[in-house]
């Protein structure tokens, strides 16, 4: 009988989905079929993302082997954690590692940039049939805004590459893409005078309110919406949390001048205004030419930004909140090249979780002596991302259907890794 009814349901589900443009499975409930997985009572609620694009050296920032021919010129230094240390190229991040759980097992099937961004983003491999949606997408879906003014999702960064989209989700669930985080959200401002702006508003809401009436289409209603949500936010007095120049210069030195430090400061700023989830890009990480000589300068960068983020989201009660993920699309060989260089490798590689409730000055998983494989806690990319789902409280076996009528979940087949959470 049980049988019986799951099929009708599936059937139902199906119809629901192709003809009436419904999505969730929540439609149709059959006893038995319920989450195994219970929610966690207090699930973080916003996402801070922090991705290094290119391909991040494990061995040069999080998994160091000193004494091992593969270790380089990159020495360590101890952490605030006994038993814990990094590269010596990041000690704002060593003084905040008994804040940090650091991942030194993940591997993945994606060797390239392209495949391997977007696999880390999604947890999908890439089709050229259909677009996934982020985890920043699946937040603002499966949770909705914090503030009803700004947008649930903001991404920053120059990044073309960029993974962490709507997908096939509607429009509304795109990321605000912001390229320069020191101009903040451009174009806000009007000059025509307030009154000729109402009666130009409200034309425009007649024209498509009969447009809508004659084609009732998600697309167009999408349109009207995002409209509608612009000229909020226009009018709002929480469009103040893009201008990071209202900080003043000390703050804003302590994250370092370059895009990447004031993203992470635009990012915390956001994260005030209760923004559900904001992803910063920092690329330049592709080291097969000089790794010893561009890692120090991109550690750096990455250190002071991520030390002072971290700073300040402790220091206004956010980091308990807000799940930081530090992350790339894959490590690099743990053999130098001859062009002194590291070259791409999924194989092994290291990603940092902080806040949210994720167990802190702890250490996830082990590499071998050369760092050439995982030989403890191994964890792939769909069980990395449904562990941070699993953190906000995202239900990980929740089915959507793409318009296509193909369930997809948030992180594919992944299980959350439970041990890396308090």
């Amino acid at each position: 009988m049980i049988k019986t009814d799951f099929n009708r349901r599936h059937f139902l589900q199906l119809a629901a989905a192709g003809f009436l443009g419904v999505t969730s499975n929540d439609l149709f409930s059959v006893p038995g079929e319920a989450s195994t997985l219970p929610l966690r009572a207090y699930p973080a609620k916003q996402m801070i993302y922090l991705f290094m694009a290119g391909g991040m050296s494990h061995l040069d920032t999080f998994d160091l082997k000193p004494g091992h021919d593969n270790q380089g010129s990159t020495s360590p230094i101890n952490t605030k954690v006994d038993g814990m240390r990094f590269s010596r190229h990041l000690p704002g991040l060593a003084r905040h590692a008994d804040k940090l759980c650091v991942v030194n097992s993940l591997t993945s099937t994606a060797g390239d940039h392209e495949k391997g961004n977007y696999f880390m983003h999604t947890s999908y491999e890439q089709r050229a049939t259909i677009r996934h949606p982020g985890l920043g997408a699946w937040n603002h879906k499966m949770q909705g805004k914090l503030n009803p003014t700004l947008p649930a999702s903001v991404f920053i960064g120059r990044e073309s590459r960029f993974h962490g989209s709507g997908g096939f989700f509607d429009p509304e669930f795109e990321p605000l893409a912001i390229s320069e985080p020191s101009k903040g959200l451009q174009h806000t401002r009007t000059k025509i005078p307030s009154e000729r702006f109402l009666r130009r508003r409200n034309l425009a809401n007649d024209l498509y309110s009969e447009f809508l009436e004659r084609y009732q289409s998600k697309s167009v209603r999408a349109y009207g919406d995002m409209y509608a949500d612009a000229v909020r936010l226009m009018e709002s007095p929480d469009l103040a949390a893009f201008n990071i120049n209202r900080e003043d210069k000390k703050t804003r030195d302590r994250y370092g001048e370059e895009p990447f430090g004031q993203g992470c400061l635009l990012a915390r700023r956001l994260i005030e205004h209760n923004v559900r989830s904001v992803e910063v890009s920092f690329s330049g990480w592709d080291t097969h030419q000089g790794n010893f000589t561009s890692l120090p300068l991109l550690c750096q960068t990455m250190d002071q930004a991520v030390a002072a983020l971290l700073d300040d989201l402790y220091r206004i009660g956010k980091l308990d909140s807000t799940v930081v993920v530090l992350t790339t699309e894959f490590g690099r060989t743990p053999i130098v090249n001859k062009n002194l260089g590291r070259d791409h490798y999924p194989n092994a590689f290291s990603s940092v979780l902080a806040g949210g409730g994720f167990k802190s000055g702890y250490i996830h998983g082990k590499t071998s002596e050369g760092a050439e494989e995982v030989i403890e806690g191994s964890m792939t990319i769909p069980d990395f991302n449904a562990t941070i789902a699993y953190a906000l409280g995202i239900p990980v076996d929740h089915v959507l259907y793409s318009p296509t009528v193909r369930p997809f979940t948030v992180a594919h087949k992944g299980k959350p890794q439970l041990d890396l959470l308090s």
